[in-house]
């Protein structure tokens, strides 16, 4: 079947490559209005009990897009009347932001925080500073001090030291556009920036718009690795076919899958760049592979009075096992990713898995059809002989290894690295492994002013929890607000909580004020009644919608918001671990049908995705190697053969994840896509290199291992060592982008690309060599090292 596809696709190559092209320009068309965003519903598992709680009540209790703004005084206190004016011109600004939830800015400036007053005529609520700035000192004097004895202001929107103040803003999530957002807020914040005052920004709303700002300096990094590319695969296969072909492959690779992704209705998310650039990696490697075997095949039979459509002809059907092998099983691994609840991973999926099937057509296909036309080179384009003084001595060092007692060493030396990965990958956190965000450098604006909020207020990012029952007025008995404020000070014990607030908070203020500020009745009323009477009078206090961060509208549902000073997913997890130890030793009280519900706000989010990634990354991994192990089994018709070519996915995987561990990348949303490829990224150059020892062996009269070694390394293996060095030349300059996460990931891929051409070019053929598995050596199994044996004649 290989050898009738190879012969068609050869006769018939000006129609394969006009099919091919007409294809291309369609979808390339396509390609060039794909739409670069981040839609905010794709990174949530809706099937998730947590999103389910926060689709629920996000438009009420918080969702997961607040922004954050924090005015800070450079000298005294931020009770000044241009400062205070700031924070006024701040609050009017906002309402002017697309998607913008107007009734949920908060501020020293909005109508939401208010004092309350009583005498004996009446209870009155007054907005701290809305409608109207303070005019004199001594109205500034008497804000600060209507905060200093507000308890749900100092110290939440008013730092203790009275030096900062918050403006926050919460987004709809169905309208948000980061960029939009990003810009809008930059643009009005930036006019309030100057000598007296330095003002910080944070929430997911800026962080996606600052990864949508690098967008052009991404481009250029791009531009210069492919520029690295090109020039590398000039110098070393010193032709412009071995510079062109495997850019042709990439390029069209990539304008069908761009295409097919538009026409399915796909966004491209910014931060699946790396994904791109990875699975481009990968048609660019088959490609190599595919002119390296045509350079060899068209010495042999210009010999011989032949055409260059012979050579490529034998190079497709060699070749085509190999290869398709390898990009099936790297699609297969992807697509097991489908099985996590996650829209973004899910769309993503399809995504890598179309993109890595063009490559079947590119690299297998296109590449040895134009290679048809070509004839074999009377010289070479520049003088420099790459392959005298760097390819060939590693390869010489290669077989030398291979056929050698040094082999020994190589193995021993890849099962020790094997157990100290193993161990050390045993460390890799899932979630964010550092406070700030992980896409960003430490040292960057965005994580700088998060370390600032977080320190002088209980934390920028939330998670609520709802207490839900299934009567009206459940939140108003009294037992109910005990236990959520027992659960409130539970809570607040872990460091990382920096405090919480809810309608147990605020019922006591109220009680309070009706004493006539006696502090003996700063506490909940004594029944469902009395909390009634306060809850209805705390809210003909206040404007509409002033409680739903609270309780909802007929007290079945109430809120707890907890502060988080970061979001690592050790911190998370904590958090989840110790709500649900509250839950269990202080149940609410009985006759009570209520219960707590996890969970909402990012962090609530952010929990769900990390236990989603935590249960199904295992089973991806697991699924994945199955996959592998059946793949090799079916092909090449041996049980052996899987789990002889699990060797290199474990080791590159395991070393890769160990480096994860110690550099303290968490494994989350935006690194298990590269975590997947990368499980058939290890197999793919060992397919080749095995492949090219079973292909001596069958045409050799005599058998001799170590010459079908020898033979392999130097050719099957000078494609690997290529594609390592000059694809690992080409993601190295992401390293230094402004954006952490792709340095990191540019980190990671270079390393799976030279662990898995060690692998390919020590560890495989010297455990080929020292197994003999019949799948490979077939009659020569029993060969002893360093010996040949004749093969027998035919009957």
């Amino acid at each position: 079947m290989i050898e009738k596809i190879a012969d068609f696709c050869i006769r018939q190559r000006v129609a394969v490559v006009t099919v091919i092209a007409i294809v291309t320009v369609i979808l390339a068309f396509f390609a060039a209005r794909i739409e670069v965003r981040t839609v905010f519903s794709d990174l949530l598992p809706t099937r998730h009990a947590y999103i389910q709680v926060h689709s629920e009540f996000k438009d009420t209790f918080g969702g997961a897009n607040i922004v954050t703004i924090m005015i800070t005084a450079r000298e005294g206190d931020v009770f000044q009347l241009p400062i205070l004016k700031k924070v006024f011109d701040l609050q009017n600004d906002l309402q002017q932001v697309p998607a913008v939830n107007q009734f949920q800015i908060i501020s020293l400036a909005s109508r939401k925080l208010k004092e309350f007053n009583s005498s004996t005529d009446a209870v009155e609520a007054n907005p701290l500073m809305w409608p109207n700035l303070p005019e004199t000192q001594a109205q500034v004097d008497a804000l600060r001090d209507k905060v200093l004895r507000n308890e749900l202001v100092y110290g939440i929107y008013v730092s203790q030291d009275l030096k900062s103040t918050l403006v926050t803003v919460d987004f709809y999530e169905h309208m948000i556009d980061y960029g939009v957002i990003y810009e809008r807020v930059e643009e009005i914040v930036g006019r309030q920036r100057d000598d007296s005052v330095d003002i910080a920004v944070v929430g997911d709303p800026i962080l996606y718009g600052i990864v949508y700002s690098h967008l052009p300096e991404t481009r250029d990094i791009a531009l210069v690795g492919l520029g690295v590319l090109v020039v590398l695969l000039f110098m070393i296969n010193r032709t412009w076919r071995g510079t062109l072909l495997p850019m042709v492959a990439g390029v069209v690779s990539a304008a069908w899958a761009l295409g097919t992704a538009r026409l399915l209705g796909f966004n491209f998310d910014p931060l699946v760049i790396v994904v791109a650039m990875l699975v481009t990696a990968r048609a660019v490697s088959h490609s190599v592979q595919v002119i390296t075997r045509f350079h060899e095949e068209v010495e042999n039979i210009e010999t011989k009075g032949e055409t260059s459509q012979i050579a490529a002809r034998i190079t497709l059907a060699e070749l085509f096992r190999p290869g398709m092998l390898g990009i099936g099983t790297d699609a297969a691994c992807v697509a097991v990713v489908a099985i996590s609840p996650i829209p973004l991973l899910q769309k993503l999926t399809v995504f890598a898995v179309v993109w890595l099937c063009t490559v079947a057509v590119t690299a297998m296909i296109l590449t040895p059809v134009l290679l048809s036309w070509i004839k074999h080179p009377r010289g070479y384009v520049h003088p420099i002989d790459v392959d005298g003084w760097l390819l060939n001595p590693i390869l010489n060092l290669c077989v030398m290894v291979v056929t050698t007692r040094a082999r020994y060493v190589v193995l021993v030396f890849a099962a020790a690295l094997l157990a100290v990965s193993a161990y050390w990958s045993l460390s890799l956190k899932v979630g964010d492994a550092h406070p700030g965000s992980p896409i960003l450098w430490p040292e960057s604006t965005y994580n700088g002013d998060s370390a600032e909020i977080n320190a002088q207020f209980p934390g920028a990012d939330r998670m609520f929890v709802v207490v839900s029952g299934k009567e009206n007025d459940t939140i108003k008995q009294t037992d109910v607000l005990l236990n959520m404020n027992q659960f409130q000070r539970f809570m607040e014990v872990q460091p990382e909580i920096g405090g919480t607030i809810s309608l147990a908070d605020a019922l006591p203020s109220i009680h309070r004020i009706l004493r006539e500020g006696n502090p003996r009745y700063l506490e909940l009323g004594e029944d469902q009644l009395v909390n009634g009477e306060l809850l209805y009078l705390l809210d003909s206090l206040s404007d509409p919608g002033d409680l739903d961060r609270y309780v909802d509208t007929l007290a079945k549902n109430g809120s707890i918001t907890l502060f988080f000073r970061d979001r690592q997913g050790d911190t998370i997890r904590t958090a989840v671990a110790r709500i649900g130890e509250f839950i269990a030793t202080h149940p609410l009280p009985s006759g009570v049908d209520a219960e707590y519900r996890l969970a909402g706000g990012v962090i609530g989010v952010l929990a769900a995705v990390n236990e989603v990634i935590l249960k199904d990354q295992i089973k991806s991994i697991a699924l994945a190697f199955l996959i592998l192990v059946l793949s090799c089994a079916a092909v090449y018709r041996s049980t052996m053969a899987g789990m002889f070519f699990m060797t290199p996915v474990i080791l590159s995987n395991t070393v890769t994840f160990a480096f994860m561990a110690w550099q303290n990348i968490g494994m989350n949303i935006n690194t298990v896509p590269v975590a997947a490829i990368g499980i058939g990224l290890g197999v793919d150059y060992a397919l080749y290199v095995c492949d090219r020892i079973m292909f001596e062996l069958d045409r050799q009269s005599v058998k001799d291992p170590a010459a079908a070694v020898a033979t392999s390394v130097h050719t099957a293996g000078r494609g690997v060592l290529v594609t390592a060095i000059v694809l690992s030349a080409a993601i190295v300059v992401w390293m230094w982008s402004e954006l952490k996460f792709q340095a990191e990931m540019a980190e990671l891929m270079t390393l799976w690309l030279g662990v898995s051409a060690f692998s390919a070019l020590f560890v495989m053929p010297s455990l080929a060599y020292v197994l003999r598995p019949r799948f490979i050596f077939g009659e020569a199994a029993s060969i002893a090292p360093g010996r040949s044996q004749p093969v027998p004649a035919p009957a």
